[in-house]
This record gives structure tokens, sequence and C-alpha cells, in this order.
């Protein structure tokens, strides 16, 4: 690195191309929304899209973890995923529930068997 390269460079640049790449989306989902019914075959379909790629970021969490989640059994992922979705459940679909909840069996058993 050299004195024309100040240090903040890298990550005034993820910054600006992460804020780029998903703040046009939002803004133009903002101005679209107003004009969609929630019913709409077009909603539908991105809420449906939207769904997958959550489910899909949380499947490779469980079936193909890296740092330190890599460390913990796949038993122990799939209660904490379980349990935090009885939570949910249970919580009348509060989501905020479901994740602490999952995050406290996930946790609580990575310290159990000795990762902390």
């Amino acid at each position: 690195m050299s004195l024309t390269d100040p240090w903040w460079w890298p990550y005034a640049m993820i910054l600006v191309a992460g804020w780029l790449a998903t703040d046009i989306w939002r803004w133009l989902g903002v101005f679209a929304s107003g004009k969609l019914r929630e019913d709409s075959e077009l909603f539908i379909y991105v809420r449906c899209v939207a769904t997958a790629l959550v489910a899909g970021v949380i499947a490779r969490l469980i079936l193909f973890p890296i740092g330190a989640l890599a460390e913990t059994p796949m038993a122990l992922r799939m209660a904490a995923v379980a349990i935090g979705f009885a939570a949910y459940l249970g919580s009348r679909e509060r989501i905020v529930v479901g994740v602490a909840v999952a995050d406290a069996i996930l946790v609580g058993g990575w310290l159990l068997l000795g990762g902390g």
C-alpha cells in the first residue's frame, strides 16, 4: 500500500457498491408498490421469489455452513431451526421470538458441547 492509496478506500468502495446495488431496487420497489395490489400476480410472484431466496440461504447455512457455524454438529443446527420455528408458531408468528429462540438453542448447545 502506498501513500496515494488510503487504507479506507476498499471499505468505501464496498459501502458504495453495496448501496448502489441494493438501494436502487429498494427505491424502485417503494415507487412500484403504491401501484400494486397485494393479490396481483406480480406481487405474489415477487413474494414467492423472495421467500425462496430466504429458504435457500437458510438451507445453505444448515447444510453447508462456514466459519464457526461449521464447527457445530448438524443435529444441533437442525434442532435450533425446528425449535425456533415451533417458537415462532407458538408466539403467534412473531419472527423475533423464533430467531431469538433458535439463536439461544444454537449458542447454548455450542457452549455445552465445548465450543466456547
